[in-house]
C-alpha cells in the first residue's frame, strides 16, 4: 500500500494563470507560498519560505479564476506529481507540482473582495470532487465492558462452580 497525499495552507504569490482548453476544460496554475518560523542557534528568528506550484482542473480552475487572487490564503489537498520534458535547447527539464483534489478559501470574504464584511459572512466557496470509489460501510463498533476494580478483589464467595 502507498499513499500520495499533500496538505498545504499558504498564501497565493500571484494571480492564478488560467487556460481554457479545447473541449471546454480549464486548468489553473497557482503559486503558493508556505512559511515556517524557527529560532537558529543564536536565538534569532528565521523564516523559511517554500514555493509550490498547484495545478487545478475543471471546477477547481473555475474556483481559482473567480475567487483566488494574489495574497489569498488557501487550503489545498492533493498529490505530488513530477514530470519532465525537453526544452527548446534539448535540455531535460523536471518539475514537481501539486495536483489539487480540494481547494478551500480561508480568511474572511472581505479580505478577498476589498469590501470589509463581518467574520460571520457567508461560507467560503470550496469544491471537492466526488471520487468514484466504492462505498465502505463503517466497521461495527465493539464495546468494551466496564469493570469495577472493586469487583476484582477476593473478598467473598464467588459464584464460580470450581
Amino acid at each position: 500500500m502507498s499513499i500520495n497525499k499533500v496538505i498545504l495552507v499558504g498564501n497565493v504569490g500571484k494571480d492564478p494563470e488560467i487556460r481554457h482548453l479545447q473541449g471546454g476544460a480549464s486548468v489553473a496554475t497557482i503559486t503558493l507560498a508556505t512559511s515556517e518560523r524557527y529560532k537558529d542557534r543564536s536565538g534569532e528568528t528565521r523564516e523559511l519560505t517554500e514555493w509550490h506550484t498547484i495545478i487545478a482542473w475543471r471546477q477547481l480552475a473555475d474556483l481559482a479564476e473567480n475567487y483566488i487572487r494574489k495574497g489569498s490564503q488557501i487550503y489545498v489537498e492533493g498529490k505530488i506529481r513530477s514530470r519532465s520534458w525537453d526544452d527548446q535547447n534539448g535540455q531535460k527539464r523536471y518539475v514537481t507540482e501539486i495536483q489539487a483534489d480540494t481547494i478551500q478559501l480561508l480568511g474572511r470574504r472581505g479580505d478577498r473582495e476589498g469590501n470589509p464584511q463581518p467574520a460571520q459572512s457567508q461560507p467560503q466557496p470550496s469544491y471537492q470532487p466526488q471520487p468514484h470509489q466504492p462505498y465502505h460501510a463503517p466497521a461495527p463498533q465493539q464495546t468494551t465492558p466496564i469493570v469495577n476494580p472493586a469487583d476484582l478483589t477476593d473478598d467473598g464467595p464467588d459464584d464460580l462452580p470450581f
